[in-house]
Parts: C-alpha cells; structure tokens; sequence
C-alpha cells in the first residue's frame, strides 16, 4: 500500500494579527456581498416604478451611506474590493468584477 499524502501541515502557524485580519476580512466580504445584492434589489423595484420618489430619495441615501462605511472599515484595515473578492475557480469570482 502507498503511504497517505499530507496535504497541510500537522500544525498551522497562527498569529493573533493575521486571524484577526482574515476574520474581519471574511466579514467584510459578506457584508459586501449583501450590499451588492441589495442594490441590485433596490435598482429592480426603482426601474419597475414600486417606490415613491421619497422612498427612492431614502434609499440611495441608505445605500450611499453604507457603502461609505465599507470604504471606511477598508480603508482602516488596508483592504481593496480586490482583496474581499474571492476567487471561486471555474464559477469565477464572489463579487464579479475580475
């Protein structure tokens, strides 16, 4: 019989920085995904005419808003849209872009 192949090491070498980081980082990618999702939502019932002009007023200033807190917590921890973009392989990417 062949010996089994060890793919990862008996030990993965964690500091508390970097665990930390990709945490935030995995966080960072869903909530941008969510965004995403919600803005294309929100485009969908704007174009299909289901919102007052308030309504509609509101949520570009909701959206506005979030997205200026993602720039934010990006650009306090030294992430791009590039680095919360996670590759999927053939399906391609998470956030679409690349």
């Amino acid at each position: 019989m062949t010996e089994p192949m060890h793919v990862l090491p008996n030990r993965i070498e964690t500091d508390a920085d970097s665990v930390e980081r990709d945490l935030l980082k995995l966080v960072l990618t869903v909530v941008e995904l969510i965004r995403q999702l919600m803005e294309r939502q929100a485009l969908r019932r704007v174009d299909e005419g289901d919102l007052s002009d308030e309504q509609v007023e509101a949520l570009g200033q909701a959206l506005l808003r979030l997205d200026t807190a993602m720039a934010d917590l990006r650009g306090r921890y030294g992430l791009t849209l590039r680095d919360l973009n996670l590759d999927l392989g053939p399906l391609g990417t998470l956030l679409g872009g690349d």
